[in-house]
């Protein structure tokens, strides 16, 4: 049915890619992320469907590619000190979560199914463990990697990693195999794996970086490609001859590169390849599922799968209450962990190959660890609504008056700016903001934030706004509407209100409103922007201020155009356009 060679490849791209284009779509407008949409459009070409695209498991070994990508960049943004700084982190909760999450699975397997005992253990051990590939996408697209959440749930990740060479040794020891038991024993395995990464960070140091301090010398821009390329396979292709996570090996090579000047020229490099191999990881994730597995004990494997979500959720859940996190976050971070990851399917491959497991087992759980990747983007949704809950912050001082000459509302990106200037002048400040998490992150920089919803007229009263010369609006988004300007008008006459607003139709929408300034966030940066380019061009600073000038007369003539007539398309003509 595929042809072969060039051609059947060349097909099977189109095919590939075209449903991975569109499913992808159609989820992400759904909001149900990237991931559940490559997991279906696989299931959808795979031969248990459609049958138009095979050899999933010659495709998946390519796509673990991305995989070792992934951690080699996330590598890159750990340098040795932070890491270090981490150390109790990954070696404490990450043991704590790979044990107990691997004990409780075993213990509920071996209680609801009539497994063996060492079956039940090589099952449950691997279930333990979780999506690398999963999360780490989901923590850095959210910009939560380098938060004290994210950083919780990479040592956990980063843990696991490093547990599968227990996790291996172990269900050697339990195997029926006798070639599988005579293997090499675990303390060996243990030395081979120091030796190795002490290795690479030799490598990295008197190796790695003298060569790309070579290519930057010469300026060769595509050799910074080949070149980390060469370095993520090498460190990978190492750790796989010696029988260790390829993961790991390119996480050690990133983290030895983390303080070298070519860091982000690097990830960026990088990240393509990373974004197009994850992809494909989870198109022949979804292309190996067995679906005639799932049709045929259709409850067993919807209730293992739940099973399996909320016995590790219970128990991340416990872990977290324990070393003192607050209970959403500590709940949080027991759903973003609770599916089951892709190192189960090695794991369940060697299982079975040691007697412990028959193939329908194998089958069976490797479709419970995919319906619960499945699940993740859902449990997300679950999590950001525990983490947004409305009293999420009680816990934390809110606002109260004391004094402030200025109350900023939202200490995001542009709000800490505002904070920040104003303080330099020594006005004294009161900082608001909704985002739990935000107001950790700038507590441990030293900044005050209290928690509440700014929106609030009388959570803005608590805060003195009364007495307040000014309140300035920094949110995200839409922020300030005309209602809430016009209420805070009303109720404090005699303070000066400041709104930052997200574009164009934003300042139309406060228009008329009694506002005291409006800025558009971007317009004053891109002015910036442009100016330093002119004088790069050689421009004199004469006719950069003139451009300047001409170009906010009619951006101001634009903008009362629209306003006045309430349509965007007006005043097009005071555009400046390019002549041909």
């Amino acid at each position: 049915m595929h042809e072969g060679g060039a051609g059947g490849m060349l097909s099977e791209g189109v095919i590939l890619l075209g449903f991975a284009l569109a499913f992808v779509l159609l989820f992400r407008r759904l909001g149900l992320g990237a991931t559940l949409g490559y997991l279906v459009a696989g299931a959808v070409v795979g031969p248990q469907v459609l049958g138009l695209v095979g050899g999933a498991e010659a495709k998946i070994n390519i796509a673990e590619l991305g995989i070792t990508l992934l951690l080699f960049i996330v590598g890159l943004e750990l340098a040795p000190s932070r890491l270090w700084r981490m150390r109790r982190e990954i070696f404490g909760l990450g043991l704590a979560q790979v044990a107990l999450c691997g004990l409780a699975v075993s213990a509920v397997i071996y209680t609801f199914t009539g497994f063996s005992l060492a079956a039940s253990l090589a099952i449950g051990l691997p279930l333990g463990l979780s999506s690398t590939a999963q999360v780490l996408p989901m923590l850095q697209s959210a910009g939560r990697l380098r938060t004290p959440f994210g950083e919780r749930a990479f040592a956990i990740l980063l843990f696991q990693d490093l547990s599968l060479i227990p996790l291996i040794t172990i269900i050697a020891a339990l195997s029926r195999n006798p070639e599988v038991q005579e293997g090499p024993p675990g303390w060996q395995l243990a030395v081979i794996s120091v030796v190795a990464i002490a290795g690479l960070i030799l490598a990295g140091r008197f190796l790695i970086r003298p060569l790309f301090r070579l290519i930057g010398v010469l300026g060769e821009r595509e050799m910074f490609v080949v070149a980390a390329l060469f370095t993520i396979v090498a460190a990978a292709a190492l750790m796989q001859m010696l029988g260790l996570s390829t993961a790991l090996g390119a996480f050690i090579a990133g983290v030895m590169l983390a303080s070298s000047p070519y860091r982000h020229e690097l990830e960026a490099d990088v990240e393509p390849f990373r974004s197009i191999l994850l992809g494909l990881f989870f198109l022949s994730i979804g292309m190996l599922l067995d679906l005639s597995a799932i049709a045929e004990r259709p409850a067993f494997v919807a209730l293992m799968a739940l099973a399996l979500i909320a016995t590790k959720t219970a128990v991340i859940f416990a872990i977290g209450l324990l070393i003192r996190m607050e209970w959403r976050n500590a709940l949080a971070l027991g759903l973003l962990l609770s599916q089951g990851g892709e190192f189960g399917f090695v794991l369940f491959a060697q299982a079975q190959d040691g007697l412990l497991i028959a193939p329908e087992a194998a089958s069976l759980f490797g479709a419970v660890v995919t319906i619960s990747m499945a699940a993740t983007p859902f449990l997300m949704m679950i999590m950001k609504r525990f983490r947004a809950a409305p009293d999420a912050g009680a816990e934390r001082e809110g606002p109260s008056a004391d004094g402030a000459s200025a109350v900023v509302v939202g200490y995001g990106r542009f709000g800490q700016t505002v904070a920040q200037m104003l303080v330099a002048a020594g006005i004294r400040v009161t900082i608001i903001d909704s985002d739990v998490e935000m107001i950790d992150v700038a507590n441990n920089f030293g900044a005050r934030v209290y928690f509440g919803d700014g929106t609030r007229i009388d959570l803005l009263r608590q805060a003195g706004a009364h007495d307040a010369r000014a309140v300035l609006f920094c949110m995200d988004g839409e922020g300030a509407g005309p209602d809430l300007i016009s209420a805070v008008r009303e109720h404090f006459p005699d303070t000066a209100i400041f709104v930052r607003a997200f574009d164009r139709r934003g300042v139309i929408r406060l228009a008329g409103t009694p506002a005291d300034f409006v800025v558009r966030e971007m317009f004053e940066s891109a002015i910036a922007m442009a100016r330093k380019a002119l004088e790069k061009l050689g421009e004199s600073l004469e006719a950069i201020d003139e451009a300047e000038s001409a170009y906010r007369e009619r951006d101001c003539d634009r903008m009362e155009q629209q306003i006045s007539s309430g349509d965007l398309r007006s005043a097009r003509d005071r555009i400046f356009v390019q002549e041909d």
